[in-house]
C-alpha cells in the first residue's frame, strides 16, 4: 500500500499563465476566536504582511505579540491582497467579496450549509451518488424515542441545526435494540429540548473512522489529497467527552478509492459556488462499503497545524494562487504526520474559576527548540509565551517521519520539551494505525 505522495502530478493546465510569485503579499485573516492564528503566524514568517481580526470578545488577546491585529476587518478589506476566513458563518461575506473581485480563501453560503445543516449535507451527499447511512431527523424528543421503540436498532444521536457544533452530547448507542439511547433521551429530553430544536438519529455502522480532504481552488481540487484519522475524545482509548479533536494522524496521497467514492463527487457542486479552501468528509468504512458522515468545509483545527508539518510548499504562495483560481503543484513530505493537542484547564469546558487561575500562565520550553510547536490560544508577552483566550487550548505539537511509530516518537519528544502547569494530552495518537491499516488495505480503500 502506498502512503506517500509523488511530487510530480498531472493536473489540468490553467487557462491563464500563473503569476510569478515574487513580492510579499498582504493577508487579512478574519477569525471567530483566533483558531487560524497559527497559519497567520506561518505566513508572516514567510515574509508577508499579515493582519488578524478576532470577533469573540473573550479571545481578543489571542495571538497578541505574534501577528498584527485589526479592530475591524472591513476597514482593511481593500488593503488586503487575500482575505482568509477561518470558520463557517462567514459564507455570505465571502461570496460577496468574491463577486466584487477580491481574492478570498474560505467558505460560501453553500459550503456553510453543508457543515451546519446535517440533513442538507446528507442530502447533497446522496444527490451526487454517495452511499449515505439511513438517518432520520426530529424536532421532538418523544417522536425520536417512539421511532427507536418501533424500530429497534443501534443508532447514533447527533444534535443538528445551530447546536450541531456541540460534539459533547453526541451519543453512540451500544445496544442492538436501542434501549440505552432511549434511556438517555428520556432522562435528558427536558433539558436538551431547551437547547436544540433539531436532532438526527443515524443508523450505526461499525468499521474504521477515516476522513479524506483536499484543497479546492474554485475550479478543481489540488492534489495530493489528505487522509486523516481524528482522535476526538479527551482521554486515551477514546474515553470521555468529545472535545472536537485531541490529535490526528495523517498522510498525503494521490487520489484513491476513498476520495473517488466521496469527495471527488462534490467537484461540480464546489465549482458552482466557487469555493476556495479546504474541504473534508469524515467517513466510516468497512468491508461492505464507504459511508460518509459529515462535511468540514473550512480549515480544520488542529488539522491545519499538522498539515504544516507535512507541507513543503510555502503557504502564502499556495493560498494566493488558489484564491486566484489557478492550479498549484503542491509539494508535501512523504510518510506520516502526527499532531498532539496540548491543553490546560479549563479545557474542554468554559469554567470561569479555572480560567481565572490559568489565564496568562507561562508556557516554557526546556530547550530553545520550537520545531513542531504550533500556536493554539496563546499570546507573547515580554518574549514569553502565555495562555490566552478562554479555553485552555494551548498548543499543537507535531512530528513527521516515514513510519507512524517514528512520527509519534518525534511528536512526543517535542511534547516533553514543554513546561506548562497541569498540561495534559492524549498519549495514543496514531496507535490505532497498525490495526486500522490492515483492515483498510484488505478492503482496498488505500
Amino acid at each position: 500500500m502506498s502512503n506517500a505522495q509523488n511530487d510530480n502530478h498531472d493536473e489540468p493546465a490553467s487557462d491563464s499563465k500563473p503569476e510569478i510569485f515574487t513580492k510579499p503579499k498582504k493577508f487579512l485573516f478574519v477569525s471567530i476566536a483566533g483558531d487560524i492564528g497559527d497559519l497567520a503566524w506561518q505566513i508572516k514568517k514567510e515574509g508577508h504582511e499579515v493582519k488578524l481580526y478576532i470577533w469573540d470578545a473573550e479571545s481578543k488577546e489571542v495571538l497578541d505579540g505574534f501577528v498584527d491585529k485589526a479592530d475591524d476587518w472591513k476597514i482593511h478589506r481593500d488593503w488586503a491582497d487575500v482575505i482568509v476566513f477561518d470558520y463557517v458563518y462567514h459564507g455570505k461575506a465571502a461570496d460577496m467579496l468574491r463577486k466584487e473581485g477580491k481574492l478570498v480563501v474560505g467558505g460560501s453560503v453553500y459550503t456553510d450549509m453543508l457543515e451546519q445543516n446535517r440533513e442538507f449535507g446528507q442530502m447533497e451527499m446522496k444527490s451526487v451518488g454517495m452511499n449515505v447511512l439511513p438517518h432520520w431527523n426530529f424536532e421532538d424528543f418523544d417522536e425520536g424515542i417512539k421511532y427507536i421503540t418501533d424500530n429497534p436498532d443501534r443508532y447514533v444521536f447527533k444534535p443538528s441545526g445551530e447546536f450541531s457544533d456541540e460534539k459533547a452530547i453526541f451519543f453512540i448507542g451500544q445496544e442492538d435494540d436501542g434501549r440505552d439511547l432511549i434511556e438517555v433521551l428520556e432522562h435528558n429530553k427536558k433539558s436538551w429540548s431547551k437547547k436544540m430544536k433539531q436532532f438526527m438519529l443515524q443508523k450505526f455502522a461499525s468499521g474504521v473512522e477515516i476522513a479524506v480532504g483536499a484543497f479546492f481552488n474554485g475550479n478543481d481540487f489540488i492534489y495530493p489529497i489528505n487522509i486523516n484519522f481524528e482522535h476526538k475524545k479527551l482521554f486515551p482509548g477514546d474515553i470521555g467527552p468529545h472535545t472536537g479533536e485531541m490529535g490526528t494522524l495523517m498522510f498525503w496521497a494521490e487520489p484513491n478509492p476513498l476520495f473517488r467514492a466521496t469527495l471527488e463527487k462534490m467537484r461540480e457542486k464546489l465549482r458552482e459556488c466557487k469555493y476556495v479552501g479546504y474541504v473534508d468528509i469524515n467517513c466510516i468504512v468497512n468491508s461492505k462499503g464507504i459511508y460518509p458522515l459529515e462535511f468540514t468545509s473550512r480549515f480544520g483545527y488542529p488539522t491545519t497545524s499538522i498539515q504544516m508539518e507535512g507541507m513543503l510548499s510555502e503557504w502564502g504562495e499556495f493560498l494566493y494562487t488558489i484564491a486566484k483560481g489557478e492550479s498549484f503543484d503542491l509539494k508535501t513530505a512523504s510518510g506520516f504526520q502526527v499532531g498532539v493537542v496540548v491543553a490546560a484547564p479549563p479545557f474542554p469546558y468554559h469554567d470561569k474559576r479555572q480560567l481565572d487561575i490559568y489565564k496568562d500562565i507561562s508556557i516554557l520550553f526546556r530547550k530553545p527548540n520550537l520545531e513542531g510547536v504550533h500556536l493554539g490560544y496563546v499570546q507573547l508577552i515580554d518574549n514569553d509565551w502565555h495562555l490566552a483566550g478562554s479555553s485552555g487550548y494551548a498548543l499543537v505539537v507535531t512530528g513527521s517521519n516515514s513510519t507512524v511509530d517514528e512520527a509519534r516518537r518525534q511528536a512526543y519528544r517535542r511534547v516533553k520539551n514543554i513546561m506548562l502547569q497541569n498540561m495534559f494530552y492524549r498519549t495514543d495518537i496514531g496507535v490505532r494505525w497498525t490495526h486500522d491499516s490492515d483492515k483498510l488495505q484488505t478492503w482496498g480503500y488505500l
